[in-house]
């Protein structure tokens, strides 16, 4: 059974901050693979990489992994921080049983965290 987790991520009088809602599955919810992961942006717009205008940008979505510490720098592309530079808005993972987390990480045309960063909550908690 596929399962939606909705990330959302909010903009609000031009500083940015994050909040995230998952409406399934729950903090520590069972949930067979694939997951179905759907981003949501609230303030931002939503371009391919690449594509330079104000305010808006790409999801990156962190899996079982933390925040790079450095958030100056264009974020690499490996197995845990997942590119979305055409600009999608879900994706479906396909993850080994086990517990995981799931964080998404906005960033600007060249991969690089907006300042202040825009991130959402890790889920599930570590």
């Amino acid at each position: 059974m596929m399962r939606a987790l909705t990330v959302l991520l909010a903009l609000s009088c031009g500083v940015a901050f994050a909040d995230q809602t998952a409406s399934a599955p729950k903090d520590g919810a069972r949930v067979a693979s694939p997951v179905k992961v759907v981003f949501g942006l609230k303030g931002m717009g939503v371009a391919p990489a690449g594509i330079k205008f104000d305010n808006t940008g790409h999801h990156h979505l962190l899996v079982d992994t933390a925040v790079p510490s450095d958030l100056t720098q264009p974020l690499p592309v490996t197995d845990n921080i997942r590119h979305f530079g055409k600009g999608q808005t879900e994706t479906t993972l396909d993850l080994p049983p086990g517990k995981h987390t799931l964080q998404l990480l906005f960033a600007d045309a060249t991969h690089t965290p907006f300042t202040p960063n825009v991130v959402s909550r890790r889920s599930p908690s570590p």
